[in-house]
This record gives C-alpha cells, structure tokens and sequence, in this order.
C-alpha cells in the first residue's frame, strides 16, 4: 500500500515519539508498504526550523535527506496539479502545508498518516 507521511507522522517516526500511533508504526515498519514524504513536509520543516519551531540535529538541507534514505522513503515532489487541487478543496482550515498535503493525498489516491483530526473533514482516507 502506498501511504503519505503528514510531516508531525514523520518528525515522530524519526524521534521514536510514543506520540506515533501503534497503527502508524506498525505501517511505516512493515517493510511491504511503500512510503511517501513530501517535499511539501519538507518545505514545512525548513520555515518551521528557521523559526525556531523545531529543533533537529542538524540543519535541515542535511537531515531530512539523511532521514529519508536511512528509512527508504521515497519522496512525493509537488506537482502542479497538486497545487491546483487546492483550489477545490473545502475550506477546513487555513494552514497551507496541511491543504496541500491533502492535495497531495487526494491527486495520488494514497492514504496519509496524520493523527491531525482536521484531515478527517477532507475527501481523503486518513490511517492513524
């Protein structure tokens, strides 16, 4: 199964958070699903980690690739049309990099991980 990691599911995988569900846990190890970051978390944890907002090891330009290679997630790029589906989406809430994540999970039929109960209100199939 194809699944997009929400950034917070990503930051919590990588830090081994008891914050990450045992379901999700349980899908990113299995070794039989295909996961998917996007450059969209990516974008995200950049302006946040220049706010000060998250604190990782190094900078980002370095860890999160380190990241994504050590656990063999494969990276969703934004797309144009990804951007474009914003404009269909219903008005849930503001947060930009959550619209267009959903964009991303709509547009690519892939579930996203995410224990943000805002999701729930997109036309989307959230795990957690």
């Amino acid at each position: 199964m194809k699944l997009l990691l929400d950034t917070h599911t990503f930051l919590w995988w990588i830090t081994d958070s008891d914050r990450l569900s045992r379901k999700a846990r349980s899908l990113i190890s299995s070794g039989t699903n295909e996961i998917f970051f996007s450059a969209v978390s990516a974008w995200e944890i950049a302006v946040k980690a220049e706010l000060g907002r998250v604190t990782l090891p190094s900078d980002p330009e370095t860890f999160v690739p380190q990241q994504i290679t050590q656990n063999a997630f494969q990276v969703l790029p934004l797309q144009l049309r990804h951007a474009l589906r914003v404009f269909s989406l219903p008005s849930v809430h503001r947060d930009p990099f959550d619209r267009m994540l959903v964009a991303q999970a709509e547009a690519e039929r892939m579930p996203l991980l995410t224990g943000d109960s805002h999701f729930h209100s997109y036309p989307i199939k959230v795990i957690w």
